[in-house]
């Protein structure tokens, strides 16, 4: 008996079909910096720290205009007023950049930003944004209630009105506010740990008044570091050629050095 054995014909493969419109991949959009943004200032202003923060500043500005407008009747100057709200907020503020920064990497979402933007930088750049957004929101509402307590004391309190205050005092004011606050924004990039950041930072100033107190050359120098020394000049609103040079030379190193080491740490550390 004989079997008769045969195979299939084989047949060529059919050509793939021609992709369409929908199968095509999807350009990637980069995340708007604008929107980036938006999310910094949320993260600073939605906690309870931050809110609590901007709390403890208003009633802290609150309570050196009352003390003004009872001392002396409120016969004060606008810019003894202009210093009440503008020092609190100064003294403060600078805390809300730390904390930009330092609570989301103790709070380990770090991790789940860069997942969503992986370029670090674009993320650090808007934090110094949505830090100087906040700092001039801040000075904004300081200068109005500076005006308003002054008008009030005049008003109220029979005080003599005294608005002669130069457009240079003004921006020295405002320097004096948003300069903290990204030294602060640059010791939190830069130390990414919210105790250490903050104690670097108030203990700083007490540092140097005591070594200058118990060293004569290092009091010199402070003239030269100490940031809170080279910027009250700024109330004055004239500086000399030598002050603009001592406040150039703090900045650049307790600001611009802090903020640019922070940025480039914060594009190279590990994220947990």
């Amino acid at each position: 008996m004989s079997a008769a054995t045969g195979s299939a014909p084989v047949t060529a493969p059919a050509p793939p079909a021609p992709a369409t419109a929908g199968d095509r991949e999807r350009p990637v959009r980069t995340i708007p910096m604008p929107r980036l943004v938006h999310v910094e200032l949320r993260k600073m202003l939605d906690t309870r720290a931050g809110r609590w923060l901007l709390v403890a500043i208003g009633v802290l500005v609150v309570g050196a205009l009352a003390i003004l407008l009872v001392q002396d009747g409120g016969e004060h100057p606008l810019g003894d007023y202009l210093q009440a709200t503008t020092l609190p907020t100064a003294l403060l503020l600078p805390v809300v950049g730390i904390l930009a920064v330092t609570s989301e990497w103790s709070q380990r979402t770090a991790l789940v930003t860069f997942t969503l933007e992986p370029r670090r930088a674009r993320v650090a750049w808007a934090k110094v944004a949505a830090s100087l957004l906040v700092g001039v929101g801040a000075v904004a509402v300081s200068f109005a209630l500076a005006v308003a307590a002054h008008g009030s004391a005049i008003a109220l309190r029979g005080a003599t009105g005294d608005w002669n205050l130069a457009g240079t005092v003004w921006l020295g004011a405002a320097g004096y506010v948003l300069l903290g606050l990204l030294q602060g924004l640059g010791f939190g990039m830069l130390l990414r740990n919210t105790p250490a950041a903050v104690v670097l930072y108030y203990a700083l100033p007490t540092g140097w008044s005591i070594l200058g107190s118990l060293w004569a050359r290092a009091a010199s120098v402070g003239e030269w570091l100490d940031l809170n020394r080279t910027m009250e000049p700024l109330f004055s609103g004239s500086l000399s050629a030598e002050q603009w040079a001592r406040l150039g030379t703090s900045v650049g190193l307790w600001v611009v050095l802090p903020l640019a080491v922070g940025m480039w740490w914060i594009t190279r550390a590990e994220v947990k």
